[in-house]
């Protein structure tokens, strides 16, 4: 409720001036009447004695009716305070969370109205204590009037009628506007329930929003890590396969040069065994044409003058084969000679094998020739395969690592070659390892060496001399090889599977039961170095 405190002091205010005057004119004409009027005095005085106790209550109940309407005020005044709190912190609220236009301007224009709350809440403050006051002047006045003097009846009742109706007249006004500030208040209040259920209507949407921007924050960071892994793999895998190019192109380089060595060795290996059988083809017919002329000579001279001088030219050969080997016992000579035969044949066993698996391994390089730019792509395609093929391989070369190690120790024992040269250069004597393998090889390479110059000087010898000298020369070689740290046994003895695939032709029938001769013996010395000499050369270009 709010009621205009300017129009009920006014109203007060006249009904206190009309009282006044009529109770001054009422002690003044009672004091200026004459006895003949003293009745009606005296009614008139009663009278009005009754209306000012009328009036006294009138004023006792607008006092009561004024306080309780002050109350009532201060009441409202302390709900609107409270609510304009609850509508600042609200607006506070909005202004913070960034509200909506409508609630902008509901707020603003609450704000306006609370602002015209409070001025009317100040001016009916104003007009308490002015009704206070003027309550006050009022008892005054009354007490005075007890003293005092009072108008005429007739001007008073006059002026009583005037302030009457004009007092009804501002109290219907003071109604009017009573009445319009109570429907603003209404007003007033269906829009702060309708804000209250916007305010919690909204309070609900904002605690949703920020529970999904919580969710979509919590999908970023997750996004976020799933790209930093994912880019982190795409770069790891890019410098594989950068990588695993790289590598493939060095292997191909690196094959590309090792089919050229082979094709090289190869080549070399087809020169050289054309060569030797252009030389085995010679010596075989030289060979024929000589055996024909000893049997010739056999059939002219009979068997027996023929076996005593092979009988003596034997002696003689042993006697020369005593003084290079320095071995007295015939038996224990015989035994040797076996040992070694029966060696030189697992060596050649063994360089057969090598062999067939050097013809596989030229065959799948004639097909990697055939393909190149397929097997590019495939080292490119599909590098596990090959990272796989070549794990295989190097399993397996570790595998075949210690075996070769033990057959190249066999073969420089065999040989007969100094390795203290070669540790003192290498500064250890640990032997035959991973790291000095080479050095090792490099070592039989000299030795093959070797037999290739010890061998070119047999030739170059047995093609211009005689039987006799031929031996001769034979001999001096077995010597030099002697002196040189190299088996004679592995110049004398030749590889049991060639002796066995001889031509039938090339034998004699009665070969097992009789003395070599000087020529026979010279052939097999020859054909046993020609042998060696091609297992060595196999040997070294399977060992480089």
């Amino acid at each position: 409720m709010c009621i205009n405190s300017n129009n009920i002091a006014v109203y007060f205010q006249h009904i206190k001036d009309y009282y006044w005057r009529k109770i001054s004119k009422s002690l003044t004409y009672s004091h200026t009447s004459t006895m003949d009027i003293d009745g009606t005095a005296e009614s008139e005085l009663a009278k009005l004695q009754r209306q000012f106790k009328i009036m006294g209550r009138d004023l006792q109940a607008y006092n009561t009716r004024a306080q309780e309407q002050i109350r009532k005020q201060r009441q409202e005044v302390e709900r609107l305070q409270r609510e304009q709190e609850e509508l600042q912190r609200s607006l506070q609220m909005y202004e913070n969370v960034s509200p909506r236009q409508k609630g902008s301007e509901d707020a603003q224009r609450l704000c306006a109205d609370l602002g015209q709350v409070e001025e009317e809440l100040e001016r009916e403050k104003q007009c308490q204590n002015e009704l206070k006051k003027e309550i006050s002047d009022m008892e005054k006045k009354l007490t005075e009037l007890r003293k005092g003097t009072v108008d005429t009846h007739k001007s008073e009742a006059q002026r009583t009628q005037k302030a009457i109706r004009t007092l009804e007249n501002k109290l219907h006004r003071a109604t009017i506007c009573f009445n319009e500030e109570m429907t603003a208040n209404k007003h007033l209040r269906e829009e702060l329930e309708n804000l209250q259920v916007e305010r919690s209507s909204f309070q609900k949407l904002y605690h949703r929003l920020v529970k999904e921007l919580q969710d979509i924050r919590k999908d970023i960071g997750k996004t976020v890590t799933l790209s930093i892994a994912a880019h982190d793999a795409r770069v790891e895998a890019q410098s594989k396969i950068t990588m695993m190019k790289e590598k493939a192109v060095k292997d191909l380089g690196q094959h590309n040069a090792e089919m050229k060595e082979a094709e090289k060795v190869i080549a070399h290996e087809r020169l050289l065994k054309e060569f030797m059988t252009t030389k085995c083809s010679e010596r075989t017919g030289q060979d024929e044409d000589q055996e024909m002329g000893r049997r010739q000579w056999l059939k002219e001279h009979k068997l027996t003058g023929s076996g005593e001088e092979s009988v003596e030219t034997l002696q003689e050969v042993f006697e020369r084969i005593q003084a290079v080997t320095g071995e007295d016992n015939l038996d224990m000579l015989v035994t040797r000679f076996i040992q070694a035969e029966d060696q030189n044949f697992a060596l050649f066993n063994f360089v057969n094998e090598q062999n067939t698996e050097a013809e596989a391994l030229m065959e799948q390089i004639n097909q990697v020739i055939y393909c190149p730019a397929l097997t590019c792509m495939l080292t490119l395609a599909h590098p596990k395969l090959f990272i796989n093929t070549y794990h295989t391989q190097e399993s397996t070369s570790s595998s075949l690592a210690p075996c070769f190690l033990t057959g190249l120790n066999s073969i420089l024992s065999k040989l007969e070659c100094d390795r203290s040269v070669l540790e003192d250069k290498l500064g250890s004597s640990a032997g035959i390892s991973e790291s000095n393998i080479m050095s090792y090889v490099g070592l039989v390479e000299e030795k093959t060496n070797k037999l290739l110059t010890l061998q070119a000087f047999i030739n170059s010898k047995v093609t211009s001399q005689n039987g006799t000298d031929r031996l001769t020369t034979l001999t001096t070689a077995l010597i030099s090889a002697l002196k040189s740290n190299l088996c004679p046994f592995c110049l004398l003895t030749g590889c049991r599977q060639r002796l066995q695939s001889r031509r039938p032709e090339e034998s004699l029938p009665d070969e097992e039961g009789r003395p070599l001769s000087q020529d026979e013996l010279c052939e097999r010395i020859m054909k046993s170095v020609s042998a060696v000499k091609n297992a060595m050369t196999i040997l070294c270009c399977y060992l480089s």
